[in-house]
């Protein structure tokens, strides 16, 4: 297996890049050079989604990659009514335009060899809606539909495609969005039924369950893990 995972410097990326180093050829992207270089893969590229990635899609042809995990993301905490052009277009082209861009490509190969595995991480926001995140909720929520449409599209050359929703993770990215939002640690732990925040290896653990032959029946599915968030309180 040629192994991709974007946004693999830091937070949920890294903890997916550690736990598949055995895995296969794990090969990373992301914007910050030396904590790629400290992840110790057998190869990475320097990109950032929201601007051009043809330095990526190139990397993804040469190294002749067969399973994609599109991590990388970006958060926004704003009022609808507060939202830039900049805002929309960056928000968009990270979370949604970019990973689709990237399957794209990434699709050839795996089609070629009748193989491949396609992991989303969306967020529980895409599920669910969140309020005063709408550019990243719907950004989410694209992965969703993407996810369905592939999976129908792929089937037949034993490609599968899933998208996984974590909730609250205990991440920089996580604690950050608290600090942005009107809302206190405490206070979001008591909408948590399990009154707590998702590892980022618990997230990772169940990307290496979804890209082993014991999951070749799953695909087209959007996964929580969200320390029950979802369900209600």
């Amino acid at each position: 297996m040629n192994i991709l995972v974007t946004g693999a410097s830091k937070g949920i990326g890294k903890a997916i890049a550690e736990e598949l180093k055995t895995s296969g050829n794990l090969f990373i992207t992301g914007r910050n050079e030396n904590a790629l270089i400290a992840c110790n893969a057998k190869g990475f590229c320097v990109c950032d989604l929201s601007k051009d990635i043809n330095n990526l899609v190139q990397f993804i042809e040469e190294k002749q990659i067969d399973v994609l995990i599109n991590n990388a993301g970006e958060y926004l905490y704003k009022n609808i009514e507060s939202v830039s052009v900049e805002d929309i277009q960056k928000i968009y082209q990270t979370n949604l335009i970019a990973p689709t861009y990237l399957i794209s490509k990434a699709v050839k190969y795996m089609k070629e060899q009748k193989w491949g595995r396609i992991i989303n991480i969306g967020s529980i926001s895409g599920v669910m809606g969140e309020a005063n995140a709408s550019l990243y909720s719907a950004s989410k929520a694209g992965l969703l539909g993407l996810t369905k449409a592939l999976a129908l599209e792929l089937a037949e050359y034993n490609i599968t495609v899933n998208t996984i929703n974590p909730g609250w993770v205990d991440t920089d990215l996580g604690n950050a969005s608290i600090e942005d939002s009107e809302f206190s640690k405490d206070e979001i732990l008591e909408c948590i039924p399990q009154r707590r925040f998702v590892k980022p290896e618990e997230v990772a653990k169940l990307c290496r369950y979804l890209i082993s032959d014991d999951a070749k029946g799953i695909t087209g599915q959007g996964i929580n893990i969200c320390a029950g968030l979802s369900v209600g309180i």
